[in-house]
């Protein structure tokens, strides 16, 4: 499905990246990632071994990880942009706009940088995929959580204003957007074997379960696929019904 792509993955190491990344591999594409840990290169090297046939970039920013994977690999067809930043629970009163500063930085300024860089290599060659790893919490709003959604959402309508922007070069920009969906950047392992705290979140969600982080790496290689060439501008949950 992905034979011959040119794929990068930033912040691998959170969110949904490792699986999405092993997920775009297992379709035949060449997987370029990155993650600020990389900068220590016994951290990168970990990563590769511990991942066969992944590539680590040790690029001090996405930006210039976007550079050296065209570098690397001649191309680049299509960038699942995964951000992270902690959802931290920090009600009104009590939130600062330090704290808010830093979470719009992580969610909204890199991931344009990054879609920026993206787009000038992908423009002169008339195709490209963007893939915005977001969150659906936007869609219902979260008490004592205004500082992530927020973020999020600026997120989510940044990607539906680029996708409208570059389709005239034809590429396609969508956003996948997760929540209840198991991954130790947003829901640890400790979390997870708090067996009321898994029940109260699990009641939340209409299909009973917490996702899988494959189900939401099968959704990103769909809209990375040929298959995907008429979406575009489209946030799509995966949230088994809570959004």
């Amino acid at each position: 499905m992905l034979s011959g792509k040119s794929v990068l993955v930033t912040n691998v190491c959170h969110f949904v990246g490792v699986s999405a990344a092993q997920v775009l591999r297992a379709y035949g594409a060449s997987v370029r990632c990155h993650d600020a840990s990389f900068r220590d290169k016994e951290k990168a090297s970990a990563f590769e071994a511990k991942n066969p046939g992944l590539a680590a970039l040790s690029a001090p920013s996405t930006t210039e990880a976007v550079d050296m994977a065209v570098s690397d690999l001649g191309s680049l067809d299509i960038a699942v942009i995964n951000d992270f930043f902690p959802a931290v629970r920090a009600p009104m009163g009590e939130a600062t706009t330090e704290e808010f500063r830093k979470g719009l930085e992580a969610l909204m300024v890199v991931p344009f940088e990054t879609a920026s860089a993206a787009a000038r290599h992908m423009r002169p060659n008339k195709c490209g995929k963007m893939i915005f790893v977001t969150s659906a919490a936007p869609f219902h709003g979260l008490p004592n959580y205004s500082m992530y959604a927020a973020g999020r959402g600026g997120a989510n309508a940044m990607a539906l204003s680029i996708a409208k922007e570059l389709a005239r070069d034809n590429i396609q920009v969508n956003a996948v957007a997760p929540n209840y969906v198991e991954n130790e950047s947003y829901f640890p392992q400790e979390l997870l074997a708090d067996e009321k705290a898994l029940a109260k979140m699990i009641s939340k969600v209409p299909l009973g379960r917490l996702g899988k982080p494959e189900e939401v790496s099968e959704m990103i290689a769909f809209l990375a696929s040929d298959k995907a060439d008429f979406i575009t501008g489209q946030i799509i949950p995966v949230a088994g019904g809570w959004a």
